[in-house]
This record gives C-alpha cells, structure tokens and sequence, in this order.
C-alpha cells in the first residue's frame, strides 16, 4: 500500500515548494526564533523538515543578539529551490551569506531619520 501524497511521503513532498523562514518559539514577551526549512503551504506551527539556525532578537546583558546559522545547509536548500521569506531574507543579508535586502536598507534610513528629528527637536527645546 502507497502512501498518499497527503502524507508528506511520496512524489507530491519530493516535488513540493519549500521555504526558509522563521518559527516563532519561546514565551509572552521573550520570543526566540528558529530558522527553518518547511513545505510553503503549512503554517509554522506543523512539523518542519530541518531546523538550520535560530536567532534570538533580544539582546543580552552584552547588548549582542544571538544567531546561529548551518550555512552549509541553508545553502544546500537555495540550491534545491527552496524560497525566504522576507524577515529570513533580511537576517541572511546582514549575515552575509546573501546580498542586503531593500528593507534593511529602508529600516536604517527611517531610524537615521527619526534620530536626526529627535536630536533637532532635543536642541530646540534646549
């Protein structure tokens, strides 16, 4: 008896798009992420295929935000085709491993902008 495509198992998982991106773990206001390989139809809380990283956005008592990547395998997942999602995109960029996304870019001259209006607004009041 053949499994049905269903299943996961089969011709249909083979062939079937996948996606690098996050999954959403921890608790009310400490979350951390882990960097998945998953079909693109399942939501992040179904079984994912590998796990190649995590990220914990927070920073630590060193103002550092932890990341860990198995670029090896993120890579081997590009190349099978395999799609990123846009916060996945924009972590991988500032790791180096692909080129910046526009949004980074975007997210840092909004937070220039604010900063140049707050430290003008601070000598006015002064």
């Amino acid at each position: 008896m053949s499994l049905s495509p269903a299943s996961g198992i089969g011709r249909f998982y083979a062939k079937s798009a996948k996606i690098i991106r996050f999954v959403r773990l921890g608790c009310t206001n400490r979350p951390f992420y882990h960097i998945v390989v998953m079909e693109r139809r399942k939501n992040q809380h179904q079984p994912v295929i590998e796990q190649v990283g995590s990220y914990d956005p927070l920073p630590n008592d060193h103002n550092e935000r932890l990341v860990a990547l198995n670029t090896e395998r993120i890579r081997f997942w590009l190349g099978k085709g395999a799609h990123l999602s846009t916060p996945a995109a924009e972590l991988l960029g500032i790791a180096g491993l692909l080129p910046i996304h526009p949004r980074t870019y975007m997210t840092a001259w909004r937070n220039r902008r604010t900063a140049a209006e707050s430290e003008a607004k601070a000598e006015t009041t002064a």
